[in-house]
């Protein structure tokens, strides 16, 4: 979700296999520098194969340009990579979250498993509580967000859907991006 100069990416920390709960500390949110956060939903194989595959391209970057990619750049990179395996894809939907320029706007994007890329404005959802979170986020998504009126924001839109989905929930985690830096604080959630 965008806010005024600053972005807030969650997620729910359970990891599942259709209906069985495997692992409750599963982390699919990572920082690919100071003004990225990079998170999937989708099988966890592929999650773990593709964060380690994007770790070593950024590093690459990093050397060869001698300077951190940008939100945007990096949202092409990951549509290239998944497009490049459209006839065998990842199975993961991914949710990019950053702060373009010199001036920090908010940057999100989300594509589908073979790359299609998506531009929102506001915010963007994607996980087995899609459906309950598009509702929620709609009804509590205000324009120029402070970060502290984001993350509470983004807080009771995760809690809400996680309520509403019997595959999610077993604990959250909420970063807020800021021009000063990443806060990331965890939340509880139903753990039935």
């Amino acid at each position: 979700m965008a806010g005024k100069n600053c972005v807030a990416i969650a997620g729910d920390t359970r990891f599942g296999v259709r209906n069985q709960t495997v692992a409750l500390d599963s982390n699919r949110i990572f920082k690919i520098n100071n003004r990225t956060l990079f998170g999937m939903t989708g099988l966890n194989t592929d999650i773990l194969t593709l964060r380690e595959s994007f770790k070593f391209q950024m590093n690459l970057y990093n050397l060869e340009e001698e300077r951190e990619i940008s939100p945007k750049t990096f949202a092409h990179n990951v549509a290239q990579t998944l497009y490049s395996k459209r006839f065998g894809p990842y199975f993961i939907t991914p949710i990019i979250a950053g702060l373009e320029g010199e001036d920090y706007t908010p940057f999100l994007c989300a594509t589908d498993l073979i790359g299609a890329m998506e531009f929102p404005k506001s915010f963007v959802v994607a996980g087995t509580g899609e459906e309950s979170l598009m509702g929620v986020c709609e009804t509590f998504y205000k324009e120029n967000m402070e970060p502290d009126e984001l993350f509470e924001v983004v807080s009771q839109c995760l809690l809400a859907a996680v309520d509403r989905d019997a595959l999610s929930g077993w604990g959250s985690v909420v970063h807020v991006l800021t021009k000063d830096g990443i806060t990331t604080k965890r939340l509880r959630t139903r753990k039935d």
